[in-house]
């Protein structure tokens, strides 16, 4: 990996040590485990190290996540709009994790946009949209936690860093690897954990809570997407599936239900390339995942207003769920050569 640049490291310390005021922490809309395991983990380390900080999240995250420590004490935008504004405006910093665009904050943006205070941005994700004054990009990262880790290692906040902020990281980690499946290839990730662990991480009892903590109407709702609603195209090695609004209140979803489901089709036995639709009130929300050589990000970006990583990205759509599902079976031929190149022995 990259190292970082210094003088942002020792610009971040000296912004943070000069504060006198709080800290709001962001992560952006839809939050999964590695934007709220990374603001979590961060504010734990910010409030040991004597800080205020207050963590707001734009709209509702998966319960499945709500275990971590501080998560009871979240700031929920789209519920306390007003308490929201009054922190924002009032605190001395914002600092965005796990994503670099305004874009992604949803009602957020124009706050963030107009803030006057400190803007700082510590995210993963390629090609940042540069809204921050102080930035530390770095998509060679397996997550924005494990960025998040080392950050507060090179300001020398090692110190800080308990059990409950390594709980928060390790699970950051975790979900945005799929359970240490893809974006591991660099070995410093691992050296992260094991620090992780040695401060008395549990992977086995967080696993547990994340993964094996699901409803029966989930795991209905998983067997009925698999056996109805998924496609799978082996001339392309690829295959999609796709959950409708009706699909959901069939099966009384609620938000996370579908954690994971683009992963699955993974499992077929020659199948690289996997795409999830998923239907909301106004806009289709894509999501693919890839082994190998092929670019989901590339392919998001052109085809889905989205972007990412090349072996896990997303988009947004503004279509019907059908409209949506039968463009990407338009696209495949385009990229039979690709995907057959792709193949993984």
């Amino acid at each position: 990996m990259k190292p970082f640049n210094t003088d942002n490291i020792k610009q971040l310390r000296a912004e943070i040590d000069k504060l006198g005021g709080t800290i709001v922490l962001v992560p952006h809309i839809n939050p999964d485990g590695d934007a709220i395991g990374s603001v979590l983990g961060l504010a734990n380390i910010l409030k040991n190290a004597g800080k205020q900080v207050v963590v707001i999240v734009p709209n509702h995250f998966p319960e499945f996540l709500k275990w971590m420590k501080g998560s009871e004490e979240l700031v929920v935008y789209v519920n306390a709009r007003e308490k929201a504004q009054k922190i924002i405006a009032e605190a001395a910093m914002i600092c965005c994790l796990d994503f670099n665009h305004l874009s992604r904050t949803g009602e957020m943006k124009e706050l963030i946009e107009n803030f006057e205070g400190q803007r700082v941005m510590i995210d993963h994700h390629p090609y940042p949209q540069g809204f921050a004054d102080l930035e530390l990009s770095h998509p060679d990262y397996s997550s924005t936690a494990e960025l998040v880790f080392q950050v507060v290692k090179a300001m020398g906040y090692e110190q800080y860093i308990d059990l409950a902020a390594a709980e928060c990281l390790f699970c950051g980690i975790m979900t945005d690897t799929g359970s240490f499946d893809y974006n591991v290839s660099d070995p410093q990730t691992f050296n992260t954990v094991s620090e992780l662990l040695a401060l008395g991480v549990n992977p086995e009892d967080i696993h547990g809570r994340v993964f094996d903590n699901y409803s029966v109407d989930r795991m209905r709702l998983m067997g009925h997407c698999l056996s109805e609603c998924m496609e799978v195209f082996p001339e392309y090695h690829a295959a999609v599936m796709y959950l409708s609004k009706e699909t959901k209140a069939r099966f009384n979803y609620q938000k996370g239900d579908n954690e994971g489901f683009v992963n699955m089709p993974l499992s077929i036995k020659d199948i690289h390339f996997s795409a999830f639709f998923t239907e909301n009130d106004d806009q289709i929300k894509a999501s693919f995942r890839s082994k190998g050589e092929f670019a989901v990000n590339e392919f998001a970006t052109a085809h889905f207003n989205g972007g990412g990583h090349r072996n896990a990205a997303g988009g947004e759509v503004f279509d019907s769920l059908k409209a949506v599902v039968d463009r990407f079976r338009k696209l495949l031929p385009e990229y039979a050569e690709e995907l057959k190149r792709t193949k993984l022995d």
